[in-house]
């Protein structure tokens, strides 16, 4: 409680500060918006729809600057990048933050979501919306999440029931609830960057991974891997985050708007991402080059089952409250 006050405190001096320098100075606020992906994704186009917004709405009084392709900073140097105010908004997937919190390993734990309605009336509750606030003594405050899509499992076989997975390997995102997900299925992992995937699939050197259908269709996975099951197992996102010194000093009515232009590009992003996996799916059942594989009510459950004790390994570091609240929003009762 005490840490809690010296925050509030501290941020309020900022704001003082800043609103002073501000006034004295007249001049626009910068931001600096990274981030690694093209500028045709829903992550890309996300970006420069704020920028636009931004100049049409706050003109004279905010400047951004968008950095795409991580010409500006990549995985490996911008979340400290963002720590130290050298860049103002980021939106990094959400497994890049495990050394920050473990809360936010709650959307890596494998069907516990039914699906992309139920991740959103998550992260629009209490639960989800306080996650949004974990990292603020690591100066990371969150914004938004943005959605890139559910993933579901590719592989060189079929996998319709747990046990199809035992013996191979799964390309993943670094992640300890992802190796604990593949490890329970008596499958083995690789720690890959998401542009050696193809040529790790195409080798041999992992046989399987999981991806949202954009990214599968994107990155041309579909032509390595004959087989992709229809899991919906989990959800990628991404977090809209900025510097919490930076942002709570910016003045209050701008402030105001800026978050009323990210709620507004939030919701086409995500409007966005849901559009494209569905036509990527599509693309993918019409080049014929993989099998996509429904999984009946029957089968998902039993990969539920199965991973249930995933959720229990990490329930003492995500918080047991939190993984309820994400099983309440499950709109499936469940057996």
């Amino acid at each position: 409680m005490l840490n809690s006050f010296r925050r509030l405190a501290f941020y309020a001096l900022a704001l003082a500060a800043c609103n002073s320098e501000l006034t004295l100075a007249d001049e626009p606020i910068h931001i600096k918006f990274s981030h690694v992906v093209a500028e045709n994704t829903p992550k890309g186009q996300g970006a420069l729809l704020f920028k636009s917004l931004v100049e049409e709405r706050l003109a004279g009084k905010v400047q951004v600057e968008v950095y795409p392709n991580s010409s500006l900073y990549g995985d490996a140097d911008e979340l400290e990048a963002l720590r130290n105010n050298q860049v103002q908004l980021l939106a990094p997937s959400l497994a890049k933050f495990e050394q920050y919190t473990k809360q936010l390993q709650v959307f890596d734990l494998p069907f516990l979501f039914d699906d992309i309605g139920a991740v959103n009336r998550f992260q629009k509750r209490a639960k989800g919306r306080q996650l949004l606030r974990s990292m603020e003594d690591h100066n990371i405050v969150g914004l938004a999440y943005w959605h890139n899509g559910m993933k579901q499992l590719s592989a060189n076989r079929t996998l319709i029931l747990p046990s199809d997975a035992s013996g191979l390997n799964f390309r993943i995102q670094p992640s300890a609830v992802l190796e604990a997900q593949f490890a329970k299925l008596g499958a083995t992992t690789q720690k890959l960057p998401f542009s050696e995937t193809f040529r790790a699939l195409q080798s041999g050197h992992v046989q399987g991974a999981e991806n949202p259908w954009s990214n599968i269709h994107s990155q041309k996975l579909h032509e390595v891997q004959p087989y992709i099951s229809e899991t919906n197992h989990g959800v990628l996102d991404y977090m809209l985050v900025s510097n919490p010194r930076f942002w709570y000093s910016i003045p209050h009515q701008i402030r105001t708007q800026l978050e009323s232009i990210i709620d507004e590009v939030t919701f086409a992003v995500n409007k966005q991402a849901e559009a494209d996996n569905q036509r990527d799916r599509q693309r993918i059942i019409e080049s014929g080059q993989s099998k996509v594989i429904s999984l009946t009510p029957e089968q998902r459950q039993a990969w539920r089952e199965a991973m249930r004790p995933v959720w229990q390994q990490f329930e003492g570091v995500i918080g047991e409250d939190i993984i309820k609240a994400a099983e309440i929003v499950n709109r499936k009762k469940r057996s």
